[in-house]
């Protein structure tokens, strides 16, 4: 039974509170491995609870070398633009997946008023490395009305379709589409496609954490759960098949991951662990995590003991 494992000197990232925009809480990232370097895309939450994207890098995916004194990424379409002052809005929950020479991020739209929305953006790798922060348009990609988060892009196109993840709740979606255009009413459809276990620790509500990971033996994908018992959020694992990542080879029993340190436990939302990104560098696993929705911290396991656990 393979578990991920805190890092010594968590939390790697804290509220900075000379910066009003990161000044009350920065959790949930996102992260890509690029050009020998761990990118980190955090969530960042001003003191009027207004959020944003900020940056952060690090060599080695532990010490983090750069971070930028200004946000990268802030609300531009009427889905994300505050309509009740004071309430939480804005973006939220980044999840970036590469394909080609794109980076395609997907993150949760929320005006403070009505059900948040998912939005993707685009910008090329070379613009992205060079801090050239000129993410294209947002698109809202799932209905109105819904509740809809908790989305990413499969990084590999499979027999000409995008495979896009999304949460409905209380389940994890997916839906295959041909391009990622989405036109005027053109949402983001699918099935409930994982759900949550009436009789294990995943039995409430469930979601995926960061873009699923590509194995020999299949797509590793990383999720959360909050349990019906207590209501605390964890961390599980599932297996996809390679050219279907529509069907699941295998799914733990167990959780990986659960709250248990004091910034986990303590925060924004008390006992939460809540991934939007994870790394693979020399076979270890590095999965980044908002703890208690107010600092971010980073947690690790062996990625191919992981994998052979899985494989059914």
């Amino acid at each position: 039974m393979i578990k991920l494992k805190r890092y010594v000197n968590n939390p790697i990232l804290n509220p900075i509170p000379e910066h009003n925009w990161e000044a009350k809480a920065v959790f949930n990232t996102a992260a890509i491995y690029l050009n020998d370097q761990v990118h980190l895309v955090y969530r960042a939450m001003s003191q009027d609870n207004i959020s944003t994207f900020g940056y952060a890098s690090s060599h080695d995916g532990i010490n983090i070398d750069t971070r930028l004194a200004e946000p990268i990424y802030v609300p531009r379409v009427e889905e994300e633009k505050t309509k009740k002052p004071g309430g939480n809005s804005g973006c939220e929950d980044p999840r970036i997946s590469q394909i080609g020479d794109t980076l395609y991020m997907c993150y949760t739209a929320f005006d403070g008023v009505n059900p948040t929305r998912v939005a993707l953006t685009t910008i090329s790798v070379e613009d992205f490395l060079k801090h050239n922060w000129n993410w294209s348009v947002p698109k809202i990609i799932t209905p109105p009305g819904i509740d809809s988060k908790n989305s990413c892009v499969l990084p590999e196109i499979i027999d000409g379709k995008y495979y896009i993840f999304h949460r409905f709740y209380p389940c994890i979606w997916i839906d295959a589409v041909e391009d990622l255009n989405f036109g005027e009413n053109d949402w983001v459809k699918g099935s409930a496609w994982i759900k949550p276990r009436s009789d294990k620790w995943d039995s409430r509500k469930i979601g995926i954490a960061g873009p699923p990971i590509k194995t020999d033996h299949g797509w590793l994908l990383i999720y959360h759960a909050i349990s019906e018992s207590d209501r605390h959020y964890r961390l599980g694992a599932v297996l996809l098949k390679l050219d279907n990542p529509t069907q699941t080879l295998a799914r733990t029993d167990y959780y990986l991951f659960e709250p248990r340190m004091e910034f986990e436990l303590n925060g924004q939302e008390d006992d939460v662990v809540f991934s939007c990104g994870s790394i693979v560098i020399n076979d270890n696993l590095y999965v980044y995590y908002g703890g208690a929705d107010k600092s971010i911290g980073l947690a690790a396991c062996n990625f191919t003991k992981l994998v052979n656990d899985l494989i059914p």
